[in-house]
């Protein structure tokens, strides 16, 4: 009896891995083939987004982290990449490392201080933080203050591949993204990653067991804050300039906008959050409804509806569940 049992259970767990495999190759194809239908450049934007809310959700998913000041990040590496690659001539891929590097280097010193409290006292320190960022960006001369860093080439990567063609630039994003999401699901399953969750779950009883929890969320916190650098600093060559709107706490409120909207505490939500929301903001642009009010609305709905998100819904649905989904949230 025992061995039939353990028979299903294999079957069904190869039957899963076939489905989700099978999903993934599906995406894959999708992106790859997307720009001969769609236009680049609201692609290559969607996929800045879809990653800065993939970093985003690493915190607040997986740590139980909420942030506020995740704008930082985003347009701190806009504008560091941005200044280097118009400024100093560098090119780009060394652009968006400094921009990574400085996203990363924000996030350790913001989240030195923030983790010393949780809670909504966790996420009024890092809108504070975030806030004085902002003020420095306004002042600062390499900022160019209202007008931002205008005009930002995008130069040849690795010297020979040319990124000012559209088509060239979108699969540098795509893989771009395609990496930062690797990361992050090596990151949340790796015993790191578990350590996260046990924190999320309950906080106390991982101190009890020994480990140093401050450390852990700072780790991640750092993490969340470099990937989120990564969009940011590609979003800055995609469109050639870095402004104010970048860093502002609208945008904090956007990617968690995202996040929620999705699913928070999985893979695949944020990005169909990002993509939710993104498309709305580029399709009613042109129409007579405010784009905030629409999105507001759509908020509403999946928040009354979808209560774990529109991923997350489907995951701990019986369709889900069948199709070998697990939603642990």
């Amino acid at each position: 009896m025992a061995d039939i049992t353990e028979t299903i259970q294999t079957e069904k767990s190869r039957t899963a891995f076939s489905v989700q495999a099978g999903f993934l190759l599906a995406g894959l194809l999708l992106l790859l083939l997307a720009p001969f239908f769609f236009y680049p450049i609201f692609l290559m934007k969607l996929l800045c987004f879809a990653l800065f809310a993939c970093a985003f959700n690493l915190l607040l998913g997986y740590t139980g982290l909420l942030s506020f000041g995740h704008a930082t990040f985003f347009g701190g590496a806009a504008y560091f990449t941005a200044y280097t690659v118009k400024s100093w001539g560098l090119p780009p891929e060394l652009g968006i490392l400094i921009g990574v590097a400085g996203a990363a280097f924000l996030g350790l010193v913001m989240g030195f201080f923030a983790i010393r409290r949780q809670g909504i006292y966790f996420a009024m320190i890092t809108l504070a933080l975030s806030q004085m960022f902002f003020f420095f960006c306004l002042q600062a001369k390499f900022t160019e203050g209202e007008d931002g860093i205008q005009s930002v080439p995008r130069g040849h990567l690795f010297g020979f591949i040319d990124l000012n063609s559209s088509t060239n630039m979108y699969y540098f994003v795509l893989g771009v993204f395609i990496i930062g999401v690797l990361i992050i699901w090596r990151f949340i399953n790796s015993p790191f990653g578990m350590i996260l969750k046990s924190i999320r779950e309950n906080e106390q009883r991982a101190i009890s067991l020994g480990y140093s929890v401050a450390r852990y969320k700072l780790g991640a916190f750092v993490m969340s804050a470099a990937l989120a650098g990564l969009a940011g600093a590609v979003k800055s060559i995609v469109f050639q300039f870095a402004t104010l709107t970048d860093v502002a706490w609208q945008m904090s409120g956007e990617v968690i906008l995202m996040t929620l909207l999705g699913g928070i505490g999985t893979l695949i939500g944020p990005l169909f959050g990002a993509g939710l929301v993104v498309a709305l903001e580029n399709y009613l642009a042109t129409s007579e409804f405010p784009v905030t009010i629409i999105t507001g609305i759509v908020f509403m709905v999946c928040v009354l509806i979808f209560r774990r998100g529109i991923i997350g819904e489907f995951y701990a649905s019986r369709l889900g569940r069948k199709l070998g989904f697990v939603y642990r949230r």
